[in-house]
């Protein structure tokens, strides 16, 4: 087939992947974005989405002469959405082509490249992106090595160049706003699903919005298996059935899978057998020594791992944990992914979870569309134990933060102060969130039902210190809320809720 020759401006489809064909246009990169190096792309900003990103010139069709084929077999909304923004800027560009006044002022003339805009949904001046004075891309443009999820729908049927992501070399990941200057990869940069890579390897994905609710996932079909339907456990494993993944469940108590099975399930004789059966298994359980006992026990999952399986470790443990898991799946030809959550029972059951993974990067990307279902953002942190790490520093500052919380209520109450109204004041300054609000309403309403165990949180405040004790980092502040969650444990409040601390300030 011809090559087909582009120019900034001009309508296309772009593949990305194994993910729909979806209509951009070609705009110029900002001076500060780094080519990937490879062979010729083009930069191209998609319409209905705030996403641009490098395409392969053989990954793009020219958009008016693949237009009716692509809205035959794309049906999806958003997909809709995109084609109408579209029209929307053929309308809009019409008058402007027709009137070829100014059009000689850009002679002789480079236009200044000013860092492109992220426009929105609803922005009106999407022909701000065309640069008139640009050259035709040339044989010489470097390859392209962004994907970013468009939204669902089967595949074009036209024969595209097939580029399975993680087998390309070339396979970095830009933002338009990132630049060569130091920036966290941690950082947010808009709901829209995006993989963010840095100098240092982080990575972040970043799902459209609660991925549980709008339904536009592609399922991998790899089997998933999962191990451990707890409180964080059941709803994301109820998450990947509702996407259309294929899951076989295991649960040390059987009756928990019962649920799971009648929505679609499949039910896993034991831990080996899961690790066996299917590509990807994931694992979410209470603590290092469950963790432990899952892999390494009876009919535990190390016997059932080959070369190629896939183990994910969700449970948030201590990284020598990571280390020995990673070490053991490793050495029998499997490949490792630590993937701990940030979030609690009901933004499990809401899909809007965040993964903070470490490990195989490879792994990584294999679980994007389970990622997709189970959370609202993901984040990778490089080698095992990073992500592990990370968690048990995140688990220190809210256990920290909720024993303070309590605290100041208790303190309230003592001093003959209102508790509502120092929630409502608290609320209505710098540190409201839903967190503060939802934690002491129940308090005050006596709720305690488990969102996120205090036993768990209490671990994790362990664990941390224990973490800063091998680095030689103070950490007074965890050390104290230690000491009130275990006062908490000792008054049987083990399996209530982490708002439960409030009861070790009034006993």
């Amino acid at each position: 087939m011809a090559t087909v020759h582009l120019r900034i401006g001009d309508l296309v489809w772009g593949k990305l992947g194994r993910y729909p064909p979806w209509p951009g246009k070609v705009v110029s990169p900002p001076k500060d974005l780094k080519k990937p190096r490879g062979k010729k792309c083009h930069f191209v900003k998609f319409f209905g989405t705030e996403d641009h990103a490098w395409i392969k010139v053989e990954q793009l069709k020219p958009y008016h002469a693949h237009k009716e084929e692509m809205i035959k077999i794309n049906k999806g909304k958003r997909f809709q959405q995109a084609v109408d923004a579209v029209e929307d800027f053929l309308k809009k560009a019409k008058g402007k082509e027709q009137n070829p006044e100014g059009k000689g002022d850009s002679k002789g003339k480079k236009t200044p490249n000013k860092p492109l805009k992220i426009l929105e949904e609803d922005d009106e001046d999407l022909s701000a992106l065309k640069d008139p004075s640009e050259k035709d891309l040339t044989d010489s443009d470097p390859e392209p090595s962004t994907i970013e999820r468009l939204g669902a729908g089967p595949g074009s049927g036209f024969n595209w160049e097939s580029s399975p992501v993680k087998d390309d070399p070339h396979f970095h990941h830009f933002l338009l706003s990132q630049s060569e200057k130091p920036a966290s990869s941690m950082e947010p940069i808009s709901k829209r699903l995006k993989i963010i890579e840095e100098d240092t390897g982080s990575t972040s994905i970043q799902a459209a919005d609660s991925t549980a609710i709008n339904g536009s996932i592609t399922p991998t079909d790899k089997r998933i298996g999962f191990l451990g339907l707890g409180l964080m456990g059941s709803g994301i494993v109820s998450n990947l059935l509702k996407m259309g993944h294929l899951v076989t469940v295991w649960n040390r108590t059987a009756e928990k899978c019962d649920l799971f099975i009648q929505e679609g399930a499949r039910l896993g004789r034991t831990p080996a057998e899961v690790a066996s059966t299917c590509d990807i298994t994931f694992s979410c359980v209470s603590d290092p020594k469950a963790a432990r006992d899952l892999v390494l026990g009876p009919s535990g999952v190390l016997q059932g791992i080959r070369p190629g399986k896939c183990y994910v470790e969700m449970s948030t443990v201590d990284p020598e944990t990571i280390t020995e898991l990673s070490q053991v799946i490793t050495l029998r030809g499997g490949r490792f992914l630590e993937a701990p959550v940030a979030g609690s029972q009901q933004l499990s059951n809401d899909g809007m979870l965040v993964i903070v993974a470490a490990g195989d990067r490879t792994v990584y990307e294999d679980c994007s569309s389970c990622f997709q279902a189970m959370g609202k953002t993901s984040f990778f942190l490089g080698e095992a134990g990073n992500a592990a790490r990370m968690m048990l520093i995140l688990n220190m500052v809210q256990g920290s933060f909720m024993a303070t919380i309590a605290e100041g209520l208790t303190l309230a109450q003592a001093t003959g102060q209102s508790q509502q109204t120092f929630l409502d004041i608290l609320c209505q300054g710098q540190m409201a969130s839903t967190f503060v609000d939802q934690k002491c309403q129940n308090i005050l309403q006596g709720n305690f039902k488990p969102d996120y165990y205090l036993k768990h949180i209490q671990k994790d405040l362990r664990l941390a210190i224990s973490m800063g004790d091998m680095a030689n980092h103070p950490t007074p502040m965890a050390a104290a809320a230690n000491e009130v969650y275990k006062r908490a444990k000792a008054l049987d409040q083990s399996d209530n809720d982490i708002s439960a601390v409030y009861r070790a300030y009034i006993h």
